[in-house]
């Protein structure tokens, strides 16, 4: 006999005056329909542009436990407006080997509905790709206009201390005595001695 799927209900409202009921009621009515134990409905009244809701922490966290097999939402964007937490959310569910349903026609329990996830990785990773080239091009601008990259040092060496750290080397002192004796990283040491 198959396992019957363990399915989250996910509803969101974006004002507190408004209501969750109907989507509840439908989503309840959907998952009968599949076959699905609900396992709990979570509520959000609360603007969908805002990535972090109580509601859908905890349902993400319950995602983490292993608690549930399906996410069941009433429309893609109660789950969130912004492409970016979508994507990750989507990301998050694949890892994970939860499936997604919206009720509007996103289905991942069925085949055609893992298109949705290559779509959703595709556009995760192009957006990763983008961000990075976008690093790298900032990078290398404040290299060209003389910019220092990188954690400043703890505290710069005099040259007079330069000659104290690699006569001390040479003695066999060890990198990490000279950075206690001169305040400094053992890597401003280390550069130091090699001088």
């Amino acid at each position: 006999m198959k396992k019957q799927k363990r399915v989250a209900i996910y509803c969101r409202v974006s004002t507190q005056d408004q209501s969750t009921k109907a989507q509840e009621y439908e989503l309840q009515q959907f998952a009968m329909n599949r076959n699905w134990s609900v396992t709990r409905i979570y509520t959000d009244k609360k603007s969908g542009a805002t990535s972090s809701r109580p509601a859908l922490d905890e349902l993400m966290a319950d995602c983490r436990k292993r608690k549930v097999d399906v996410v069941l939402t009433w429309k893609v964007d109660r789950l969130g407006r912004s492409l970016r937490h979508l994507v990750a959310a989507f990301e998050e569910f694949k890892r994970l080997g939860i499936d997604f349903v919206s009720m509007e026609g996103i289905d991942t329990t069925i085949p055609s509905g893992e298109l949705v996830f290559q779509i959703f990785g595709a556009i995760a990773q192009f957006e990763r790709t983008l961000i990075t080239e976008r690093v790298k091009a900032g990078l290398a601008e404040a290299i060209r206009k003389g910019k220092k990259i990188g954690r400043p040092p703890i505290r710069v060496l005099t040259a007079a201390e330069i000659r104290k750290i690699q006569a001390a080397r040479q003695r066999g002192v060890t990198l990490k005595k000279l950075a206690t004796q001169f305040g400094a990283s053992m890597w401003a040491v280390y550069q130091a001695g090699r001088k």
